[in-house]
C-alpha cells in the first residue's frame, strides 16, 4: 500500500503539480505547499519548510533525502542517492548527476553497457549552490560552501569556500 500511495504522488506531482506557478508568484504559497505535499510522500526523508519549485524534475524520488529549509530549484533536475542537508539554497537549472553509463569495452556500443553503480552526492548544511551548476556523482559539498552559477563540480567542495567554474576550483574562502 506504501509503494502504491508513492506512485501515486510522483504521478500527481510530475503531471501537476510541477506546472504550478513559482513560489514567488501570485498563490505561489499554495503552489509551494502542494508540491510540499506530494514530494513529502515521495522522498526518503523530508525535512520542514521545503520549498521544490516549477518544474524540478527527480526520477522516482524514493532514495532522495532533503533537510529542512532547504529548496530545489526551478527545472532543477535531481538524481536518486542524493542528499541534501538542512538550509541548502539551490539556484535554477541546477543539475546533480549520481550515476553515468559505463564505456570501457571498445566491442560493445556503449548503450548495450549499462550504468555505473550509482554514486550518491552529498550536499551538507548551509550550502548555496548557484544557477545552472552541474554536480557530478560522488561529490561532497561541505558546510557553508558556495557554488558559483554556471560551475561543473567534478570532486568535493570543502567547508566554507566559494567555487566556480569549469571544472569548480576554489577563488576564496568564507570568513
Amino acid at each position: 500500500m506504501k509503494k502504491i500511495i508513492k506512485y501515486t504522488c510522483w504521478v500527481l506531482y510530475h503531471y501537476f503539480a510541477s506546472y504550478l506557478p513559482a513560489s514567488a508568484l501570485p498563490f505561489g504559497k499554495i503552489s509551494k505547499n502542494i508540491r510540499y505535499y506530494f514530494v513529502k510522500r515521495i522522498f526518503k526523508k523530508c525535512g520542514k519548510n521545503v520549498n521544490v519549485e516549477r518544474k524540478a524534475y527527480f526520477q522516482n524520488g524514493f532514495n532522495i533525502e532533503i533537510g529542512d529549509n532547504s529548496g530545489i530549484g526551478v527545472n532543477a533536475n535531481i538524481s536518486n542517492d542524493t542528499i541534501i542537508g538542512d538550509n541548502v539554497l539551490m539556484g535554477q537549472d541546477v543539475v546533480i548527476f549520481s550515476n553515468t553509463h559505463n564505456y570501457e569495452k571498445k566491442d560493445f556500443i556503449i548503450q548495450e553497457q549499462g550504468y555505473e553503480t550509482s554514486k550518491p552526492v552529498i550536499i551538507e548544511n548551509d550550502v548555496w549552490i548557484g544557477a545552472r551548476v552541474i554536480i557530478l556523482g560522488g561529490v561532497r559539498i561541505q558546510t557553508g560552501a558556495v557554488i558559483g552559477a554556471g560551475s561543473v563540480v567534478t570532486k568535493d567542495v570543502e567547508s566554507y569556500t566559494v567555487v566556480t567554474g569549469i571544472p569548480a576550483r576554489v577563488i576564496k574562502y568564507r570568513n
